[in-house]
């Protein structure tokens, strides 16, 4: 495998995760609880964050977990009636109500969106990329699955793709790990809007073929371009390679030791499994893949994902903000924030309709917020603003 040199930056986390490993009570059947104070946070100042969220400041906000030091130092969990809430929707044609009204891709119908039938699984969305690109370094460290240089074409047989050129020929799978394709793709408008990209998969009978049928619109590795579908393609090569479903995979190798027992996982209209948006899991459950990251890929003295993966995964692969704000990494999102006039990176997945589970690593601190804001043009709560909110709490580095 064929990955990044390591920062200084990301060296030392490494020597960090170490000591912290060393102490950790690992969460496998239960996070510990403890209170704000213990572990350096303001109870006020969570409070008042918690406060603005109660009162719709950031629209409908699900779940906001606290946990600093392995241990769970704040939780709440808001009720929104979204039978009620989106019922006209649901019964509209449109972007969002993909086939079946009643099936899992109408994102209005609340069987499916945001819990899994009423239950306490909430829909990751995106977060799932993150999560999938986890069961990928799983396989690459046990040698299951390809280098990822290795062209994205050598896995169909001549003919089988549409509009094949040099510069798709030379399209390899780090370039679908980090959305650098180059592929005709536009999911930068509102999903509710007919034109974006996926709205338009979403209507094809083949998803991937779909996908990898578009046209080239750049050279690969060179522009970052958001692309659900290509993630898509990562799926399909995993059964390919590895002779096994992500899902199953997934569930051996990561569920099972982080003690994570109670999902769902959605397919797409042909059967495959859905490492795109697919999965549903509770938002402690989220919180212990971003807290396993934060460990450097260990967990109660396992290696579960190889510590070079989540090194090559949370460094930045390809620029997303043309000021370097925001990277992009194997499928996790970094975000540069300033704390105590030093700039930090934090690293997070990031979900359609406000799935976040964040990683603040020189802090100790692992967050998850969930959500369902899914009009663009009405209040959410976004990333940067969730960091900055919880580093006003901090008052022990």
């Amino acid at each position: 495998m064929k990955t990044n040199f390591l920062t200084s930056t990301t060296l030392s986390l490494i020597l960090a995760t170490s000591t912290l490993a060393a102490q950790d009570e690992w969460p496998t059947r239960g996070w510990a609880m403890t209170t704000p104070p213990s572990v350096g946070l303001d109870a006020k100042v969570l409070a008042s964050f918690d406060a603005d969220i109660g009162e719709g400041k950031y629209g409908y906000v699900d779940s906001m977990l606290v946990i600093r030091h392995g241990k769970i130092a704040y939780e709440r969990y808001y009720g929104h009636d979204y039978e009620s809430i989106y019922r006209e929707e649901a019964n509209t044609p449109g972007p969002l109500v993909v086939n079946d009204p009643t099936g899992p891709y109408n994102y209005f119908n609340s069987w499916w969106h945001p819990y899994y039938r009423e239950s306490t699984l909430h829909s990751m969305q995106s977060v799932t990329k993150s999560v999938a690109s986890a069961v990928i370094g799983i396989a690459v460290g046990r040698g299951e699955f390809p280098d990822l240089d290795t062209p994205v074409l050598s896995f169909y047989e001549p003919g089988e793709v549409d509009n094949v050129d040099d510069r798709k020929e030379r399209m390899t799978l780090r370039h679908l790990l980090t959305m650098s394709t180059g592929l005709d793709w536009n999911e930068d408008l509102p999903y509710t809007d007919p034109d974006n990209t996926f709205a338009i998969l979403a209507v094809s009978k083949d998803w991937v073929q779909f996908t990898i049928d578009r046209p080239m619109a750049e050279e690969p590795g060179e522009v970052f371009q958001y692309n659900s579908g290509a993630t898509l393609i990562l799926s399909q090569v995993f059964r390919l390679a590895t002779g096994f479903d992500l899902e199953e995979y997934a569930v051996k190798h990561l569920f099972e030791p982080l003690g994570i027992d109670d999902y769902f996982w959605k397919r797409t209209p042909s059967g495959l499994v859905d490492i795109q948006e697919g999965l549903y899991v509770s938002s402690r459950d989220i919180a212990k893949i971003a807290y396993l990251f934060s460990r450097h890929g260990q967990w109660d003295g396992e290696q579960v994902v190889p510590g070079e993966w989540v090194s090559a995964s949370i460094e930045p692969s390809i620029s997303v903000a043309d000021d370097n704000s925001v990277e992009y990494g194997y499928k996790w999102w970094l975000t540069h924030y300033e704390y105590q006039g030093e700039d930090r990176v934090a690293y997070a997945g990031s979900g359609f309709g406000g799935q976040f589970p964040i990683v603040l690593p020189e802090l100790d601190i692992v967050l998850v917020f969930t959500g369902w804001n899914i009009h663009s043009d009405r209040p959410s709560l976004g990333s940067r603003e969730a960091i900055n909110r919880i580093l006003e709490a901090v008052k022990e580095p």
